[in-house]
């Protein structure tokens, strides 16, 4: 059974850096393609980053430059977040679906992930 536990969200102030974990189990030797999303009061889910089993990465317009996406080979996803805005603050979700075969234009589309986390909550005060 496919499991997704985030980890490492907080408070912190503008400008802060916060390191978001998932731990993965359940994959095997599968290649799994993986991304976090986040969704804050009132608003749509939205993708953040995504990165695939082949390393291939892609990102939000909105966290360019000021997150990076990352995973080890025991699919531990990782989210570094440098650079924190009011605007960052939400519940950040790890997502995954097997395979390697999600073209790049569709890996920030929630409807491409089967397979979801509870959340962590991040909050960036000013």
């Amino acid at each position: 059974q496919v499991r997704l536990v985030e980890s490492g969200g907080g408070s912190v102030q503008a400008g802060g850096s916060l390191r978001l974990s998932c731990a993965a189990s359940g994959y095997g030797s599968s290649s799994v393609t993986m991304a976090w999303f986040r969704q804050a009061p009132g608003k749509e889910r939205e993708g953040v980053a995504a990165i695939k089993g082949s390393g291939a990465a892609t990102y939000a317009d909105f966290v360019q430059g000021r997150f990076t996406i990352s995973k080890d080979a025991q699919n531990t996803l990782y989210l570094q977040m440098n650079s924190l805005k009011t605007e960052d603050s939400a519940m950040y979700y790890c997502a995954a679906e097997f395979g390697d075969w999600t073209p790049i234009s569709r890996l920030l589309l929630r409807t491409e992930y089967n397979y979801w986390g509870q959340g962590t909550q991040v909050a960036v005060s000013s």
